[in-house]
Order: C-alpha cells, then sequence, then structure tokens
C-alpha cells in the first residue's frame, strides 16, 4: 500500500476539521476569552512565574515515577534472562537514582526556604 492515499486522507481530514472549527467559532464572548472560564474576575496575573522548588519536585516525581515504570517489569524478565544480568541492571539503576537523591539532597536542592 502506497503513503500517498494516506497523506491525501490526513489532508482532507485535518482541512475538513479546520473549516468545521474556523465556522463555529465565531461567537466568543469576553468570559471565553478570560484566562478563567470560572465567570469570576481573575485575583491576579495568570502568568506569573512559578518557584524553581515546584519544578524540581515534580522532576524528581516524574523520575521516581519512571523509575516504577522501569523496574516493573523485572519479575518476568528473570524468566527470560539470565538472573544474574537482571539483578544487577536493576541495582545499578536504584543505585544511580540513589546517588543522585543524595546528590540533590545534600546540594540543598530539596529544601524548600534558603
Amino acid at each position: 500500500m502506497s503513503i500517498t492515499p494516506l497523506i491525501t486522507i490526513a489532508l482532507i481530514t485535518t482541512t475538513i476539521i479546520y473549516m468545521i472549527n474556523s465556522h463555529t467559532n465565531k461567537n466568543q464572548d469576553i468570559n471565553k476569552l478570560s484566562p478563567y472560564e470560572c465567570g469570576f474576575d481573575p485575583m491576579g496575573n495568570a502568568r506569573t512565574p512559578i518557584s524553581i522548588q515546584f519544578f524540581l519536585v515534580a522532576i524528581l516525581f516524574i523520575l521516581f515515577d519512571l523509575e516504577i515504570v522501569l523496574l516493573l517489569p523485572i519479575p518476568w524478565s528473570i524468566n527470560t534472562n539470565p538472573p544474574n544480568m537482571t539483578i544487577t541492571l536493576a541495582t545499578t539503576l536504584l543505585l544511580i537514582l540513589t546517588m543522585g537523591l543524595l546528590y540533590e539532597w545534600l546540594q540543598g536542592g530539596l529544601e524548600w526556604t534558603e
């Protein structure tokens, strides 16, 4: 099967969706254009910067959440690979992540007050 029909179908679909969207989006009121769609007036600027500590905690959460995803298939891996290799790889991953966490902790990156 050629890729040309797929590209054609994709272009036609996006064109149709764009046309529908451009015709139905005509009547926008002030509440829809405001940063908050709840109908209340905003109390402050919607573009205020968030502290770097919030981003650090979010990144650490994602990192350790990813660790769980990487360690989840270990019981199945023991059945298909040599157990020594599986245990070595899992231990190495945990050691690298633990060293990174200790580094952040000792550098003061996990402190909320400066």
